[in-house]
């Protein structure tokens, strides 16, 4: 475990630790897992606190500029910093899962979709919740990507919601595979998933990402209460997009008021 605390321009936010090359059975590879801290912590006053927990794809990319594509992260350490210092939202710890040469199979509606699940859900989930001060709850867990990543976020919540309460869908690839998961969707005969989803696109998505959103009202999910959706005209397909926007859906997964 390494550990690693930078503040300043360009520069992550707090604290965070790098669990690297983290091996799963499931996938049989490995990859870095990196798990920002919120500010209190490490507070002596809040040593038997317990946090919520978001789980986010394309780890590399969600903190540090210096390891993201093309030099700009999603600068989540600091809205979520900037957010609960504020009290608009609760302090959640954020556990970014790196990406893999494997990373359009794993993170697709197929076999190695699916082992990447189980590899998140009974390996990596598991080990955070025993060494860190978890609320390893649904109800207190969350996922979210966006892309392919926003495509295995809903993936994740519709076929493991006894483990995700909340999925956030930024930008997210619905159109692969010949549009696959709305085959799923249509296929499922169940109560409504108990699942609070937010959907988001700029121009990239804007027609299966509207499209998402109604099929998910028609199924009795309500805006404002369980779902959540936003269009963003002129933005595009980009960390630097969903790094402005990422506020919305982490107050409407943690926020205070």
């Amino acid at each position: 475990m390494k550990k690693k605390r930078r503040i300043g321009r360009d520069e992550v936010v707090g604290t965070y630790r790098i669990h690297g090359d983290f091996y799963s059975k499931f996938l049989d590879n490995k990859r870095n897992i990196i798990v920002w801290l919120p500010p209190g912590y490490k507070k002596q006053r809040n040593a038997d606190k317990v946090y919520p927990v978001l789980y986010m794809h394309d780890g590399q990319n969600i903190i540090d500029p210096k390891t993201s594509f093309a030099g700009m992260d999603w600068r989540v350490d600091e809205t979520v910093a900037r957010l609960s210092k504020a009290r608009k939202m609760k302090e959640i710890i954020v556990v970014g899962i790196y990406n893999t040469p494997d990373r359009l199979e794993e993170y697709s509606p197929g076999e190695r979709g699916e082992l990447y699940l189980k590899f998140i859900t009974e390996e990596l989930k598991p080990f955070i919740d025993l060494n860190y001060r978890t609320l390893p709850d649904r109800d207190n867990t969350a996922i979210m990507g966006s892309s392919m990543g926003g495509l295995i976020s809903f993936i994740a919540g519709w076929n493991y919601d006894d483990v995700f309460s909340m999925v956030g869908c930024m930008s997210s690839s619905f159109y692969y595979d010949n549009e696959k998961v709305f085959e799923i969707i249509n296929a499922y005969e169940g109560p409504r998933k108990k699942v609070k989803f937010y959907i988001d696109h700029g121009e990239d998505g804007l027609l299966r990402g509207q499209r998402m959103f109604c099929k998910l009202t028609e199924r009795g999910y309500v805006i404002g209460k369980d779902i959540d959706y936003f269009y963003a005209p002129g933005a595009e397909h980009n960390e630097a997009a969903w790094a402005e926007r990422l506020e919305r859906p982490l107050r409407f997964f943690f926020g205070t008021s």
